[in-house]
């Protein structure tokens, strides 16, 4: 087949598959994903996507209430740990799998919706080249746009990914948070919260407006459904009020108005909130009765970032707020986290400790993991050390600051774990033509 031959079979796999996508439900996704992709030599086509605590991947068949039921002759549920497709979704790296069968040779691919991983795809093909890997990275792209454009109104998706009921708070919470993974050449997001199941007070959040990122992290009173309605609360004031223009210590007074006139002083949340300048990286923040930011620099942990504290919010103690100001350097690793991790209790009662956080973060960073990876592994770590139950929300929100860089660089996609094909990068790890 020849390239201009390619050419024309890849654009009618993309136009046919975006064109559909427009009036079609989660269910056909599958079949019309097949279909489309038989285009440019692709036999088969199935669709993992990762559960909520990220420990499997499961196919999305069509069919059932859950969309996962009645495939015949395939893995239904593939483990993360010590697979190749867990590989693939771990590092975002595309690998072959077996050995080629009548119908060529699988092929394991990341499906990424910009940075936030997904899941992963497997293709079966005879095409072994560099074409037929961009298309496999196409499909991923386009698949990956379309399962986030329908995820938020189907419940089938919402039963395949998970392995077990959410409480009523964290249905709540999850449907609240944006997406647990960012980049976009500036900065590298990424967020965990745990337990997954029975997260009810903490909360996250990021944005951006121009040059600027917000960054809020929150844990609201309690453990239980009230926790999660004050922590909604709390969130949402935050939002509007920014989206309105207010600054930081204006926006915590006026989550603070927002709690009292719900809850009276029954009800609190103590959280932090900054504005990072990525022309320059100053980082502007508050603390409202949260514990201090950590700054991980040159692969080591670098300190607390100093700033007194003002009172919890929605406690109406009177405390002056503290309008805070560091300067990051390109490559520092700012981390924000509850109680949850360093407090989680071990064997003997000992707590796991902000020394051990933040020499897990070093030591997973320098290994070369995706930051979304290395946050996953914490999250376990934390669990495995508590047992596997948590007695609080445990939450953690990381932010690089890569530079004042205006586009996606090699240094992002290698963050998020993206291959540098996704981030539209040349051999020299420039942005270039897409």
């Amino acid at each position: 087949m020849n390239d201009q031959c390619r050419d024309t079979n890849g654009r009618q796999m993309l136009t046919g598959l975006l064109s559909a996508s427009h009036l079609m439900p989660l269910e056909l996704l599958p079949s019309t994903a097949a279909k489309h992709a038989a285009a440019v030599g692709f036999n088969q086509v199935l669709i993992y996507l990762a559960d909520l605590q990220r420990d499997v991947l499961r196919l999305l068949t069509g069919e059932g209430l859950d969309a996962g039921q009645g495939a015949v002759g395939e893995e239904t549920e593939l483990k993360i740990e010590g697979t190749v497709p867990g590989r693939v979704y771990q590092h975002g790296q595309l690998l072959p799998g077996a050995e080629a069968g009548p119908r060529g040779r699988h092929w394991w691919v990341p499906l990424l919706n910009g940075t936030e991983r997904l899941g992963v795809l497997r293709i079966t093909t005879t095409g072994d080249d560099a074409r037929t890997r961009d298309d496999m990275y196409v499909l991923a792209s386009v698949l990956a746009l379309i399962v986030d454009s329908k995820r938020r109104s189907s419940d089938s998706h919402a039963r395949l990914t998970r392995t077990r009921p959410l409480n009523i708070a964290a249905e709540m919470q999850w449907h609240l948070m944006p997406p647990r993974t960012y980049a976009d050449g500036r900065v590298m997001i990424a967020a965990a919260m745990e337990p997954a199941y029975g997260i009810s007070g903490d909360a996250y959040d990021y944005a951006t407006a121009d040059h600027v990122v917000h960054l809020s992290l929150f844990d609201a009173m309690g453990h239980d459904t009230a926790a999660g309605i004050t922590a909604h609360l709390t969130l949402g004031a935050c939002r509007n009020s920014r989206r309105q223009g207010a600054g930081l210590a204006e926006i915590t007074e006026r989550i603070e108005g927002a709690l009292i006139d719900q809850f009276g002083r029954r009800r609190y949340a103590t959280g932090i909130l900054a504005d990072l300048d990525t022309r320059t990286g100053v980082l502007t923040w508050v603390n409202r009765g949260h514990h201090p930011p950590v700054i991980i620099r040159g692969g080591r942990w670098s300190t607390h970032l100093n700033c007194r504290p003002a009172h919890p919010m929605g406690t109406d103690l009177g405390l002056p707020i503290t309008l805070c100001r560091d300067q990051m350097e390109p490559g520092d690793r700012l981390v924000l986290y509850t109680d949850g991790i360093t407090e989680a209790r071990g064997p003997g009662d000992e707590e796991f400790g902000l020394d051990r956080f933040i020499d897990f973060l070093v030591r997973h960073h320098a290994d070369g993991l995706p930051v979304p990876e290395t946050l996953r592994r914490l999250v376990h770590a934390v669990l495995d050390y508590h047992d596997g139950r948590l007695q609080d929300d445990a939450t953690v929100l990381f932010c690089e600051w890569l530079g004042p860089a205006t586009h996606v660089t090699a240094q992002a996609a290698a963050l998020a774990g993206l291959p540098s094909h996704a981030a539209g990068l040349n051999s020299e790890g420039r942005g270039g033509p897409q």
